[in-house]
């Protein structure tokens, strides 16, 4: 029998032996529809991961700005040891911590971890999608890792995506050669291809395609929201789950988007009207940083007349998503207090100020809604109104038109365990959004203390992927939260019910309940739709 290197691959006659030994047996090789893939077994746990698959084609050259294409098959045994480039992006959050290998438009790769042993287990999956405004982010994150969830039974999976100007570029004339009469979502079309390679393939590493559980955080939520609404993609999602974001909420028509293409191809010093031809010889790195220029405005999903043939929002009103349990919520502290008073001290008089500016004459309906005396109580009140207006509100009403036309169980969740301190070895640096932290600061860039759970800080507690997160000195009580959180997820993607023994039971929301996940989780009444009704007209005003 030959032995394992040091990288932890192991050959099939290892393998062959080891099934002499019960529970050793493990995957490492599997047949996909583009070839034979080599994975990596993890010798501790049991977990295979197959890294880098590709899913489509590389959109490069010509097919840029297209829709993703189905990928060429290979020759041999393609090694699935490392991650795939990721997209091309600017460094936004300067904390995400990526392991991919380099970045470049050559980027529609996915991962797969499984605990299977034959390939024939037909264990349920999960299809995770990261966030990053859809202009970063990578499957590559350590945060989004799937070995913690692979040894709950689950097949997981992390797929990446077009981002910024190459993912969401609407112009007329990508319009015109496009066969649908559609352009700017090729990163959501991207998360189609994904779902649909998962689904004709995903057996092979134990998975059941009719199992398959989506979701994502912040710019992934919105994602997962918006492949169930989407005709190309609902009838292949069993459930789904949204962390702090919705696209119920965006109906930015193509048409608007094409001009704002237009403008800025015309800005790109390569002729007033540049043709599709000359967009296309642009070197990727020019067209990134031309991108990121200030004044330039951020390119994501938009109704598109194919992808989203109507808003979201219409769709889910009319019942014509993918009807299937669905798990939503959002965090206790999505927006700080600081943003919403504009560095004002959080008196009174300040809030009232703030109000004003910010609604006009209806400044006093939402204060009745959002009242606030003392310090302590502004600063509590406006960061329930500044995480509301951020994301908050249009997670709920992702939620809540799903429930009332959707016709399956739907689950409301807030999260507001703070993230612990810093390690002490964490100096000249200060927190950053994406989990990681932002070098080079100092003292007086440190943001006022937490006083909740901060946008994305929930990831890591989820996926069951805290001992990947150097930066936070974690404690027992974020492992006990961890595991509540992370049971619940995994429960719910293999029943659609995130119930089960030894947690704290998580009413319906059509009981009018959610769960408050915290040290002490527990579930309360749900007090926000009169705030959000009136946040939501006051919106569309």
């Amino acid at each position: 029998m030959k032995s394992a290197n040091k990288g932890g691959r192991f050959t099939i006659a290892t393998l062959m032996a080891a099934s002499l030994t019960p529970g050793a047996l493990a995957l490492e090789r599997v047949k996909v529809a583009g070839g034979l893939l080599e994975g990596v077994l993890d010798g501790n746990s049991g977990i295979a991961s197959f890294k880098g698959i590709p899913f489509a084609e590389p959109p490069v050259d010509n097919l840029r700005w297209k829709p993703p294409r189905t990928p060429l098959k290979w020759k041999g045994v393609r090694k699935a040891d490392a991650f795939g480039p990721r997209a091309m992006q600017n460094p936004i959050f300067g904390d995400m911590g990526f392991r991919s290998n380099g970045m470049g438009e050559d980027c529609l790769y996915l991962n797969v971890w499984t605990p299977a042993a034959s390939g024939k287990e037909k264990m349920p999956v999960l299809v995770y999608f990261y966030g990053g405004g859809f202009n970063a982010g990578d499957g590559s994150e350590a945060r989004y890792d799937g070995g913690s969830m692979a040894k709950k039974g689950i097949v997981a999976v992390t797929v990446n995506y077009r981002l910024g100007v190459f993912g969401f570029l609407a112009h007329p004339g990508l319009t015109r050669e496009s066969a649908h009469h559609a352009s700017g979502n090729y990163g959501l079309l991207d998360q189609c291809a994904a779902l649909e390679w998962v689904r004709r393939n995903i057996a092979a590493f134990g998975g059941d395609p009719g199992r398959i559980t989506i979701a994502g955080e912040s710019a992934g939520s919105s994602s997962v929201s918006a492949l169930m609404a989407s005709p190309l993609s609902k009838d292949m999602i069993a459930g789904a789950i949204g962390e702090s974001g919705s696209s119920v909420g965006n109906s930015r028509t193509r048409a608007e988007a094409e001009q704002a293409g237009s403008k800025f191809a015309a800005g790109l010093g390569i002729g007033d009207a540049p043709s599709l031809a000359d967009l296309r010889r642009m070197t990727a790195d020019k067209l990134l940083e031309a991108a990121g220029k200030p004044g330039v405005q951020w390119f994501w999903p938009i109704v598109d007349g194919y992808f989203l043939p109507k808003p979201a929002a219409d769709i889910y009103s009319a019942g014509k998503q993918a009807r299937v349990p669905l798990l939503v919520g959002s965090n206790s502290e999505e927006g700080s207090w600081t943003w919403f008073m504009g560095g004002a001290k959080p008196t009174a008089d300040n809030y009232r100020a703030a109000l004003k500016k910010a609604y006009g004459d209806a400044a006093d309906s939402v204060f009745k809604l959002y009242p606030a005396s003392g310090e302590a109580g502004v600063m509590s009140v406006a960061q329930d109104l500044a995480s509301d207006r951020f994301i908050s509100l249009e997670t709920w009403r992702w939620l809540d038109l799903a429930t009332q036309t959707g016709g399956k169980p739907t689950f409301y969740y807030l999260y507001s365990h703070p993230r612990p301190s810093m390690r002490p070895e964490q100096v000249d640096a200060v927190p950053g959004l994406a989990g990681g932290v932002v070098k080079g600061k100092k003292p007086a860039d440190q943001p006022p203390p937490a006083h909740g759970a901060c946008h994305s800080c929930e990831i890591e507690y989820a996926m069951g992927n805290l001992d990947s997160n150097k930066v936070y000195a974690w404690a027992p009580e974020d492992y006990a939260v961890s595991k509540v959180m992370q049971d619940y997820f995994a429960n719910f993607i293999k029943t659609g019910d995130p119930n089960g023994p030894g947690l704290p039971e998580w009413p319906r929301y059509d009981a009018g309940k959610r769960q408050v996940i915290d040290v002490n989780t527990r579930a309360e009444p749900v007090r926000v739709r009169e705030r959000y009704k009136l946040l939501g007209r006051l919106k569309n005003d």
